[in-house]
């Protein structure tokens, strides 16, 4: 255990309280908090305490070296998995570990979900945190018996070098389109922020070689995964009742295997699984008998029947996307598919009308509603998606929950209404308060009086 802190709230006797400052919080305000809580030292960038106290210039970049040089050997005892990307980081982790699970191995895993272990199961603030969760986390699950730690590896993370130290057994890479570009300005400088995850690769990393991005990843150590993947090809797929069967090559050998995961983007995401898995040296036999037993993570293209219709819950929160979802359904049409999409509060603005033109090219209807608008006005965020529309196809409605009402009340037989941008999340960011709100409750509302 790590006797440090940044959360005064959090502070243990002995501990150490470590006074970063935040955006919109200094933890130079809560040291005396801190202090009464018990903290014995005080890392600080000014000031003079009545506890041991150490003055440096920078206090995250000393917490950073800290926590390195004195415990980069511990939380490299553990195999441990990344994956970056764009898209497909939580559903390829998840079901990495769930298999992991299966096959008798002691996993954990953390990401936009949230942290899990067997019997552990909590939320997190970021898909990847600061260093000093990483390292706790993954020191608990060292404590814990584990030995394989999974995690999503952010763009945020790898250039505020959140993940300074780790030592990744296999990597993966899935995709990149265009998103973050408020923090990253350009599709070169995120492109940039994901190679970085290669300078801690000490072992392979998986490529999706159909992603026009993927021949940047390719090293000395790397398998291909794909339509064109070498390593893990891509020969055929059709979507069943149940989930997705999947024809693929693997070292010379065809595989055919039934999936519970629907959508067609989720073909890659389950290969990428198995690939960091056979990259591990777990047959890709084994991990075909355990692939009946595993499902995508809440609210990752989580269908529910409505009626003769359907209605799907996803997270899509990006161009690329929302593009793949709904194109995942085109292929399948028997009748019309609405969309009901948003864009988030405080984020990069530069997708949302390249999110609202492809919503609208694609769908025969679209509802544009609020998702988590933060600190903006939710008209100005509409406003915004808006504008990169050309057809009349679409309604705005601010209001989510009516959002999710009208488009439920409009589907008749072999219909299908994606509800994308929030997927797992029970809740709504507006101003710097969440209030509760899950798009699968609201489902499940209006079926219950409709």
């Amino acid at each position: 255990m790590i006797k440090i802190k940044t959360d005064s709230r959090k502070i243990e006797p002995g501990d150490t309280f470590v006074a970063i400052k935040g955006l919109t919080v200094d933890g130079h305000d809560f040291i005396e908090k801190a202090i009464s809580l018990g903290a014995s030292k005080i890392v600080c960038e000014h000031g003079s305490y009545s506890v041991e106290t150490l003055v440096v210039p920078d206090t995250k970049e000393w917490l950073q070296k800290y926590l390195v040089t004195n415990y980069k050997e511990e939380v490299n005892k553990i195999k441990i998995i990344g994956m970056t990307g764009t898209n497909g980081k939580t559903t390829t982790c998840f079901l990495t570990y769930q298999m992991l699970l299966k096959l008798g191995k002691k996993a954990a895993y953390m990401g936009t979900i949230g942290f899990y272990m067997p019997g552990v199961k909590r939320v997190l603030n970021n898909t990847t945190p600061e260093i000093l969760d990483v390292y706790s986390l993954i020191i608990e699950a060292i404590e814990a018996g584990c030995e394989y730690f999974v995690m999503e590896v952010s763009s945020h993370s790898l250039v505020e070098k959140r993940i300074e130290g780790l030592e990744f057994t296999v990597e993966a890479f899935s995709n990149l389109t265009e998103d973050h570009l408020d923090f990253h300005k350009t599709m070169e400088n995120y492109l940039k922020a994901k190679l970085l995850i290669l300078d801690q690769l000490k072992g392979t990393i998986i490529v999706n070689s159909d992603d026009p991005y993927g021949k940047y990843f390719e090293t000395k150590n790397y398998k291909t995964l794909g339509y064109t993947g070498k390593d893990y090809q891509i020969i055929f797929y059709e979507e069943t009742d149940k989930g997705t069967l999947i024809k693929f090559k693997a070292l010379d050998k065809e595989y055919t295997v039934e999936t519970n995961l629907k959508c067609k983007y989720n073909v890659y995401n389950y290969l990428t699984a198995l690939g960091l898995l056979n990259t591990l040296g777990i047959s890709i036999s084994d991990i075909i008998n355990v692939t009946k037993d595993i499902y995508a993570p809440k609210g990752r293209c989580e269908q529910i029947k409505v009626r003769e219709a359907y209605a799907v819950i996803d997270y899509a929160h990006t161009p690329d996307a929302v593009e793949k979802i709904i194109t995942s359904f085109l292929e399948n049409k028997k009748g019309k598919i609405y969309t009901i999409v948003g864009c988030g509060g405080d984020r990069d603005p530069l997708k949302r009308p390249i999110m609202g033109k492809i919503a609208t090219d694609l769908s025969d209807y679209v509802i544009f509603t609020s998702d988590n608008p933060r600190t903006e006005d939710p008209k100005k965020i509409l406003e915004d998606i808006i504008k990169g529309v050309s057809k009349d196809n679409y309604v705005v409605e601010p209001d989510r929950k009516e959002a999710i009402r009208k488009g439920l009340n409009m589907l008749k037989k072999n219909d299908v209404l994606l509800i994308l941008g929030k997927g797992h999340e029970d809740y709504q960011i507006i101003g710097h308060t969440k209030y509760h709100l899950d798009d699968l409750e609201e489902v499940k509302k209006y079926l219950e009086t409709n």
